[in-house]
């Protein structure tokens, strides 16, 4: 697995380096022009910063002696499909297939930079100046470097898949992700929300879990998709997956609704979510809301957060959805395990996913103790 990770950051570096290295001058000691001064700041320089950033959190600590083993490596959903399908180095009957692998590598890595261009977009949308404790990019670049540095790297990804069946696959998950975006973002509009207070519980959560599946499930998708795409995996296998990966991305959208009302996970950015109706919790509890509110468009922002907070259903509530959550991440992880060819590669899986499902595990632990809100 370490060596899998390591690659993949050796194959993203060279990727790097292919889009932010200038052409070589006509002489050693011609200085630079206006055209490549402007360059290097309007693109060379946002990439780096994009496709750099920590686009995810650490998963396999630095270990002395192992392949990259001072570095933060993340493993790979994409190898894991390559190790579960084509086998593992070393064990008997198994060996690398040189086109299976090159296919492989070039999908990890248009995965990882697709992933890196939507932290880039969101971060727009959203108005986040932050990302994972550093300056969003379009913070640092403004916002139309930033828009124009995301669309690069979609396009730039694409290319680098290559293969076929891989891109389509890729462009399939790029949409849907972009249609969950579009949901959730309408869900800031007085339209919206107003349909989705007069809406049912039971339509409530089917819109919720139709975008959560759109927008969150396709990062989980996305690199199982075009894996599978690349090796050829049976369409029942890709069933099961695809059911799978839409279970964590369910589970890690809840987890992300949740950690809203848990400062102990959400720290500073508790209580952020009342300018729009797209957080699970907030759709739960609205058939309470007073009518007059309801009706007036006036629940949210601040009148939104005083019902949803002084709510006497919102701890229950809370505990409720991370057992949910807790819930999803199991089943997936159990479905996972069944077409799994190997011990081996079952805990291949575990470790890639292993922190985003302690966390889930953690936070529900959290509410049991009676702490949020």
């Amino acid at each position: 697995m370490r060596s899998d990770a390591a690659l993949l950051e050796d194959d993203l570096a060279a990727f790097l380096a292919s889009l932010t290295t200038a052409p070589a001058r006509q002489g050693p000691s011609a200085p630079e022009s206006v055209y490549e001064a402007v360059l290097g700041r309007s693109l060379y320089a946002p990439v780096a910063d994009a496709v750099g950033s920590k686009a995810g959190q650490q998963a396999l600590a630095p270990t002395a002696g192992a392949p990259a083993g001072r570095a933060p490596l993340r493993p790979s959903m994409v190898f894991w499909a390559y190790r579960n399908y084509r086998g593992f180095p070393g064990r008997a009957g198994e060996a690398d297939s040189a086109a299976d692998l090159a296919a492989v590598r070039r999908a990890a890595v248009a995965v990882r930079v697709l992933l890196k261009a939507a932290v880039a977009l969101d971060d727009i949308q959203d108005g986040s100046g932050i990302r994972y404790g550093e300056p969003a990019l379009h913070v640092t670049h403004g916002i139309p470097l930033a828009l124009n540095t995301g669309s690069l790297l979609i396009t730039a990804a694409l290319e680098h898949a290559a293969d076929p069946a891989v891109v389509r696959s890729l462009l399939q998950s790029v949409g849907r992700g972009l249609t969950g975006q579009a949901v959730d973002v309408s869900t800031r509009t007085a339209l919206t929300r107003a349909e989705l207070v007069a809406a049912p519980r039971g339509e409530r959560v089917a819109f919720w879990e139709s975008m959560a599946a759109l927008k969150t499930g396709t990062l989980f998708r996305m690199p199982l998709d075009a894996a599978v795409a690349a090796l050829g995996v049976v369409e029942d296998e890709r069933r099961v997956l695809d059911e799978a990966m839409r279970n964590l991305g369910l589970a890690s959208q809840l987890f992300n609704d949740l950690t809203d009302f848990v400062p102990e996970f959400g720290g500073r950015a508790t209580h952020e979510d009342f300018g729009q109706l797209s957080n699970r919790v907030l759709l739960e509890l609205l058939d309470s809301a007073p009518a007059g509110l309801r009706v007036s468009g006036e629940l949210v922002g601040a009148r939104l957060k005083e019902f949803v907070l002084g709510h006497p259903e919102l701890r229950r509530t809370l505990l409720l959805l991370a057992a949910e959550a807790v819930e999803l991440k199991r089943s997936a992880m159990e479905a996972v395990r069944g077409v799994c060819r190997s011990e081996q590669s079952a805990r291949y899986f575990d470790v890639t996913i292993e922190r985003k499902g302690h966390l889930l595990d953690r936070l529900h632990a959290t509410l049991l103790k009676g702490e949020g809100a």
